[in-house]
């Protein structure tokens, strides 16, 4: 028998991974974004598995505060996950409206509902009285989603690498370049293959896992030493050059002065600053997870391709 899955935000590389994965299974997604360009985005990533695991796979699209939407795209629903969030305030988009108003709304669909499962994608650090406004947003959220009587398994992860991601086409860049520069290059990275990702969740759901876990990578190394592993498992050097962390807050407060959409913001730039070093014991234990992907396996499989070839 086959489940039902209800993914919010789903347009994004984990989300149109984890449908592929699920299509690909025999169970049946609902995939929920808020536009028709997202939904084509969705359609365009499952020309490489057959006729018939597409036809498991249905879009929505709606506004994520839309409770009455949201429940009826819930309807007849085993797990729900909640990939809805952002890390960068823009034009037209707080962090308020994309955590706390969305997840309030898919309480309110799921209030007659407490035997779905939930799995809510969070970050690191997230905490409703943090200094920063993006974690502190995500924590609310997350404390909106925990007084639900549903099973609701709240998965914090740091950075998470997978093949055509913004963190690995960056990252290939600096390889190609044989240069990488940044803010606090000493900062702690401990990051999570995009695969891992996915198993976790079905993890969560096979599970029912009901608490909030911290999931990292098998490794800890600094930014610099990030950079310069990519560069080794394709045979390249990788000259890193750091930049004070002060000067980046600079920057990004004259930006946001200036721009109702600027690229980088002080939140932004403090949570990718964030040093990880996450115990997996707990999680693992949990999720009850295998072998994590090791940083080198993770590189090789999002970086290569043109210009990049692994050595033996």
């Amino acid at each position: 028998m086959s489940n039902h899955w209800v993914i919010t935000g789903a347009n994004g590389n984990l989300g149109r991974r984890l449908i592929s994965t699920l299509a690909a299974s025999q169970d049946r997604v609902t995939a929920v974004v808020r536009s028709e360009r997202a939904a084509e985005t969705i359609l365009a990533s499952l020309r490489g598995l057959s006729a018939e695991a597409s036809t498991r796979v249905q879009t929505q699209v709606l506004n994520y505060t839309d409770e009455e939407a949201l429940g009826l795209a819930c309807e007849g629903a085993d797990y729900v996950v909640h990939l809805v969030g952002i890390i960068k305030e823009g034009a037209g988009t707080t962090y308020a409206d994309a955590h706390e108003a969305s997840t309030e709304a898919l309480c309110a669909a799921l209030a007659a509902r407490s035997e779905v499962h939930v799995t809510y994608l969070s970050i690191v650090g997230s905490r409703p009285d943090s200094d920063n406004p993006c974690l502190a947003s995500k924590g609310r959220a997350e404390e909106r989603l925990r007084r639900l009587p549903n099973p609701v398994c709240v998965l914090k992860v740091p950075m998470v690498l997978g093949e055509d991601d913004y963190v690995s086409q960056a990252l290939r860049g600096r390889v190609l370049k044989g240069q990488a520069t940044g803010f606090r290059m000493a900062s702690l990275e401990q990051p999570l293959f995009a695969g891992d990702v996915v198993r976790a969740v079905l993890a969560a759901a096979a599970h029912r896992v009901d608490q909030s876990l911290d999931l990292g990578g098998p490794e800890v190394l600094s930014r610099a030493e990030l950079s310069r592993r990519a560069g080794a498992v394709f045979g390249r050097e990788v000259a890193t050059r750091s930049l004070p962390i002060a000067l980046g807050k600079l920057l990004a407060g004259v930006l946001e002065g200036v721009s109702s959409n600027p690229p980088i913001t002080r939140a932004m730039l403090e949570i990718l600053d964030h040093d990880d070093q996450i115990d997996n014991g707990e999680a693992v234990a949990a999720l009850q997870l295998e072998e994590l992907t090791s940083v080198d396996e993770m590189l090789i499989t999002s970086l290569a391709g043109s210009g990049l070839t692994p050595v033996a």
